[in-house]
């Protein structure tokens, strides 16, 4: 070990060129227990989660905390508002990070990498171009996502565009954790585009839901996007309208609130939170409630997710995402050497990350 000091400190200051690093979190997490019985090879995904139906004798979930996403700057003209990774929402498994980001001329995230973790991108206005090692490339616009799964090892490229009438990239990225047979299976990119997306449609109209993944209201989405079994939701609810959404059993859950003011709860028991704000689920509970009141000025619009929890151990060192400090360790210098899923980062400079200058 003591060997692996040197090494470890260089290239901690290589990798802190890079500003999400700077966000750095070393953490052990426990979760409650779930079997996992895929292999890195053999990929098969999960079966359709437990739900259980609505009924008077169903049980909503309680709000276990509800705050406010600090804005804050991010590398180059970028802003952003993390939620989950910070102090107020951490050791959330299988969610690592939450980022609402707005990323306007002169911003980006040039060349970087990542190991043992997915990535899920929600572009909500703009354009985001990636480019990764391996000569994948993609542009997602409005309403598109791109699911990365980094597996052993990824580096790519994440840059927005420069828009005609100078507006913002605006999105939401969310890290999610890998299960340890997975951590290193083989690098993939899922691109969703927003037409593919199904929407139901709730309360005669008055609510709609984009469903991402997972179920609402008889409305399946799109199968096989990530590994890890995660439910997102986009719900838009005009004024008057309400919704009953069931959840998976035993899943950990959340929503960020992205526009107006969002009732949560019945009228016996109800928050009403603003905008901007993250809401943390207790994991008991069959389904949340969700209303906009009749005299509201605007449409909510809600960011629900639930993923199923991972029963392992968490290190988490920037990109990298494993289960001991050793494999965090030897992350870190296979990337330094490129080796071990790393080869391609030799002479690799993508293109678009180039717009850095």
């Amino acid at each position: 070990m003591k060997l692996l000091l040197p090494i470890i400190i260089c290239i901690t200051a290589i990798l802190f060129t890079y500003p999400p690093i700077k966000e750095t979190i070393l953490t052990y997490i426990s979760a409650p227990s779930v079997k996992e019985t895929t292999h890195p090879t053999n990929i098969t995904l999960h079966p359709p989660p437990k739900l259980n139906p609505i009924t008077k004798m169903s049980a909503p979930r309680a709000i276990r905390q509800a705050f406010l996403a600090i804005e804050q700057g991010e590398g180059a003209g970028a802003r952003v508002r993390r939620s989950i990774g910070t102090a107020k929402l951490r050791n959330f498994s299988p969610f690592l990070m939450l980022d609402h980001f707005t990323i306007g001329k002169g911003a980006g995230f040039p060349d970087h990498p990542h190991r043992g973790q997915e990535t899920i991108t929600y572009l909500l206005s703009g354009g985001v171009d990636h480019e990764d090692f391996a000569g994948n490339k993609g542009t997602i616009g409005p309403g598109d996502l791109q699911f990365m799964t980094a597996g052993r090892g990824i580096m790519h490229a994440e840059m927005p565009h420069e828009n005609e009438d100078g507006s913002p990239n605006v999105g939401m990225q969310l890290w999610v954790d890998l299960p340890q047979k997975l951590k290193f299976c083989e690098p993939r990119y899922r691109d969703l585009r927003a037409t593919e997306i199904p929407v139901a449609s709730v309360d005669e109209g008055r609510v709609e839901v984009k469903v991402i993944s997972g179920q609402s209201h008889g409305v399946d989405s799109v199968r096989d996007l990530a590994y890890t079994p995660v439910w997102i939701l986009d719900i838009t609810i005009k004024p008057g309208g309400r919704i009953s959404q069931p959840l998976p059993l035993g899943w950990n859950s959340f929503a960020y609130t992205l526009a107006g003011e969002t009732v949560f709860g019945s009228s016996d028991s109800n928050r009403v939170v603003k905008e901007f704000h993250n809401v943390e689920f207790e994991q008991a509970g069959d389904f949340v409630e969700l209303s906009v009141p009749d005299n509201a000025e605007k449409d909510g619009r809600i960011f629900l997710v639930a993923g199923q929890p991972l029963d392992q151990k968490v290190v988490q060192y920037g990109p990298f995402v494993l289960n001991t400090q050793e494999e965090v360790y030897q992350a870190m210098l296979d990337y330094q050497t490129a080796s071990n899923g790393f080869e391609r980062t030799r002479n690799w400079q993508s293109e678009i990350g180039k717009r850095m200058g």
